[in-house]
């Protein structure tokens, strides 16, 4: 039997090309959708007619009132091999199997330092300036060697982005609820004695939490209003670990220095949303995970999922 895969939000049309498809050609028909379903009716009727589902990390819920909808579908495959948007629960129960893929910590420290080099050194206002005619150098760029650098969260990603900081000669901290003194002394950086010394004592901080109970809303109004006035805030990790009114709030009346945001409440970022014209940010559309190397791990270890599948031993499987 002639299967069908949809493989969701291919916003660069990138999936077919950084890998290699051809194995399933005699067995599954892949259909790429370059475009993200805003509702969960729309995502319903689209991939009704599917077996096999491909989706990027966890941008697309997929509870069990979705599932329910979806009676085609048999096989999920989600990147990476942590995904809090699945009901797996519910996957099981309707019969769908779930897989994931290994994923990369590299791109996203990458993209840390970017966004954080990007908002210290105004790279963005500047840049824009020299192009369209505006004043020639407008802006005065926030040193990194010998600032403190503060990290919530010091796990395989925020270690990364630990030993870059030391490496330009800053004053790395960290804390984080589990944290120890030992872990930070393996990396090389000091243990904060609580989360507000770490706010109040850091010139750039640096959010590297998994989303949880306890990390939903970390960083408040309380929290915002404990930064220096010089300082920088940069969030490649989730959303909701930070406030995102309160953060508006503290851009809009310059109580920070700047903030750097790579996540969003509401992912695509609706055209009318704040983030998109707020003061003081330098904001990416959640490009974190986004470099070929991990694409091409993603597909094709998407592929390997299908054809493991096929072959009715499947790997990587989830939940």
């Amino acid at each position: 039997m002639h299967l069908r895969c949809a493989v969701l939000d291919d916003f660069q049309s990138a999936a077919t090309t950084v890998a290699d498809w051809s194995p399933l050609a005699d067995d599954v028909e892949v259909v790429t959708f370059t475009e993200h379903f805003a509702t969960e009716e729309q995502l319903a009727a689209a991939i009704a007619d599917f077996d096999i589902v491909v989706t990027l990390r966890e941008r697309v819920p997929f509870p069990a009132s979705l599932l329910s909808r979806l009676p085609r579908l048999k096989l999920l495959i989600a990147s990476g091999m942590r995904n809090s948007v699945i009901d797996y629960a519910a996957a099981e129960a309707v019969g769908v199997t779930v897989c994931g893929t290994a994923s990369s910590s590299t791109p996203p420290v990458e993209l840390t330092w970017a966004l954080l080099l990007g908002l210290a050194r105004g790279i963005v206002t500047e840049n824009n300036a020299l192009r369209d005619g505006g004043p020639w150098q407008s802006t005065v760029g926030a040193d990194l060697h010998g600032r403190r650098l503060g990290l919530l969260g010091l796990g395989k990603i925020g270690s990364r982005v630990a030993q870059v900081g030391l490496a330009f000669g800053m004053d790395v901290v960290a804390w984080s609820q589990n944290l120890t003194e030992k872990r930070a002394e393996e990396v090389g950086v000091e243990l904060a004695a609580s989360k507000e010394e770490l706010l109040a004592d850091s010139d750039f901080v640096s959010v590297h939490l998994a989303l949880s109970d306890r990390t939903r809303n970390l960083v408040g109004a309380r929290e915002l209003a404990l930064l220096k006035p010089t300082a920088y805030l940069v969030n490649t990790s989730r959303a909701a670990i930070v406030d995102q009114d309160a953060l508006l709030s503290a851009l809009r009346d310059g109580r920070i220095a700047g903030a750097a945001v790579d996540v969003f409440d509401i992912e695509p970022l609706p055209a009318d949303h704040p983030m998109r014209s707020a003061p003081r940010l330098l904001a990416t559309p959640h490009l974190g995970y986004v470099s070929r190397a991990n694409y091409e791990t993603y597909y094709s270890q998407a592929v390997e999922d299908i054809q493991a599948f096929l072959a009715g031993s499947p790997v990587r499987v989830l939940g």
